[in-house]
């Protein structure tokens, strides 16, 4: 079956992305000589650089109807035999039918944010395992591909270890942790407050300088962690995607919610504290063994809708439940 022509649809977001990657990686070793394709949002494109488990990377503007159009015309060009929707929306459902594929395949409508988007697939796999790692590579697996080793490859790019290295060097920061404050989900994130004074602790504890990672629409909330987080101020950047991997790569620690630099992180091996609250760390939790998750949430806590403002169960984690988190992590490491 090695004739096989793979389209891989698995958009956003970077979590998301790199929760799909080991599935990818199966894929790949199951089928060494078929082609396979990731259809992705263009943002997130850097992150597919250089893997040696995608032939094409097909990076596509969602705002741009051009480049939908363009997107549309290459999948059909490539004439795949199988399309793979890792996200289940109707946005990437109905872009892997359009792609031509004859075999589509998606999660079921129980498990699919949007049930909708069951009715374009052909084949349909209902997660039985607990991580959302572990369902991607279920949904592979109704594939033909067998998993070996868990591996998430990501790119190395000289010019962007070359740039943290300057910004760092600038500031004077040599050894550092970095603290993630977004989360896309209001409901997923911590106060900023509390994020400054979790930096003075970890800063008292450690001696290492603190680095406040952001993406965009999140400068306020960056700042206000600037401002509550003690002296020696921790620096705030917001890094493009590729330097954010050189970032976290050379980090001693980093401590997030639920959010694509947890994952990140946790995917380059770094030491990872998570703060979660509504959402389940057995589902969405960093993968790697020895992370440690801060969670207080009831059961009947537990829920995927987004809110805006941070949960109860956010609000229930205290400063010092994090300190311990953090220093049993480290003594782990």
């Amino acid at each position: 079956m090695d004739e096989q022509r793979f389209l891989v649809l698995r958009m956003s977001a970077l979590g998301d992305i790199i929760h799909t990657l080991p599935a990818v990686c199966a894929l790949r070793e199951s089928f060494p000589k078929a082609t396979i394709d990731w259809l992705v949002d263009r943002k997130w494109a850097p992150v597919l650089e250089s893997n040696p488990c995608v032939d094409n990377v097909i990076a596509m503007e969602r705002s741009s109807w051009r480049s939908v159009i363009a997107g549309v015309r290459r999948m059909r060009k490539a004439k795949y035999t199988v399309a793979i929707d890792f996200q289940s929306l109707y946005r990437s459902a109905i872009l892997g039918r359009l792609s031509g594929a004859p075999l589509r395949l998606g999660f079921d409508a129980h498990y699919s944010r949007e049930s909708g988007a069951a009715l374009f697939y052909t084949r349909l796999v209902r997660p039985r395992r607990a991580h959302k790692i572990e369902h991607n590579l279920e949904l592979v697996e109704a594939a033909g591909a067998r998993g070996g080793e868990i591996r998430f490859p990501l790119p190395v790019v000289p010019k962007a270890t070359e740039e943290v290295e300057r910004i760092l060097a600038e500031k004077g920061v040599r050894e550092y942790f970095v603290l993630a404050p977004g989360g896309g989900w209001g409901s997923k994130c911590w106060p900023p407050e509390r994020y400054g004074e979790l930096h003075r602790g970890l800063v008292q504890r450690c001696g290492w300088r603190g680095v406040i990672s952001y993406g965009p629409g999140e400068s306020e909330l960056a700042e206000n962690v600037r401002r509550s987080g003690g002296s020696p101020e921790p620096l705030v950047e917001m890094f493009n995607l590729n330097q954010l991997i050189a970032l976290l790569r050379r980090a001693k620690f980093l401590v997030a919610g639920d959010t694509g630099p947890l994952h990140l992180a946790s995917a380059l091996g770094t030491p990872v504290v998570g703060i979660y609250g509504p959402t389940d760390p057995a589902r969405n939790g960093p993968y790697g063994p020895q992370d440690i998750v801060v969670r207080r949430a009831q059961p009947e806590e537990t829920t995927y809708r987004r809110g805006r403002a941070p949960s109860r169960a956010m609000l229930a984690i205290s400063v010092e439940d994090v300190l311990d988190a953090v220093e049993r992590r480290l003594k782990n490491t």
